[in-house]
């Protein structure tokens, strides 16, 4: 049985022994609290559908749940958009944010389950940052994750991810994800 108090993620541990102090050299930074570090990753499931079918967020919802680890929130429209039959406060889509281990734990997932399972992937774009140091992908299918059972799933959903960093600029967020073995094209 996995002793709870005591463990540590994978990712983490592998940033706290040698992804800080290489960051330290390469950037050179005077103060460790210099260094960048992972904030929060933020995941989002867009479901058009439920503007014909209010159960499909329900199944969007518990999906991320799956994938996740915690329980997602409910997205509302906020205004009516009659040209999209949306009204004020109807069900559209799920977020949540990740912090801490669970952070860790899903990134790892990502990077060594999740990513391998893409149809044709290639890596993914350098140039998805956003000159802050944060990093934004897509998935087409959520059905990458092995949380989600294949036969059981009535449609494949995209989801956005967002990875935050501390890092002021893109070059060091790209430095820190690529030393947490991000798949970055060339």
């Amino acid at each position: 049985m996995l002793d709870t108090a005591n463990y540590t993620p994978r990712l983490k541990a592998l940033y706290d022994e040698k992804i800080r102090a290489a960051l330290k050299e390469e950037f050179s930074y005077k103060n460790d609290m210099m260094i960048p570090r992972l904030d929060k990753i933020v995941l989002n499931m867009g479901v058009g559908e439920a503007v014909a079918d209010s159960k499909k967020v329900k199944a969007a919802h518990d999906d991320l749940m799956q994938i996740a680890g915690q329980k997602p929130v409910i997205t509302k429209a906020k205004k009516s958009i009659a040209g999209f039959k949306v009204r004020e406060d109807m069900p559209l889509g799920v977020k949540v944010t990740l912090r801490g281990d669970r952070m860790y734990e899903f990134l790892d997932r990502l990077i060594t389950v999740a990513m391998p399972r893409i149809r044709d992937f290639r890596g993914v774009s350098p140039k998805s940052f956003d000159s802050r140091g944060n990093y934004a992908m897509g998935l087409k299918e959520h059905i990458v994750f092995p949380e989600i059972n294949f036969d059981k799933i009535d449609q494949a959903w995209g989801m956005d991810i967002v990875i935050c960093t501390t890092a002021p600029t893109d070059a060091e967020a790209k430095s820190l994800l690529a030393a947490f073995n991000m798949p970055f094209t060339s």
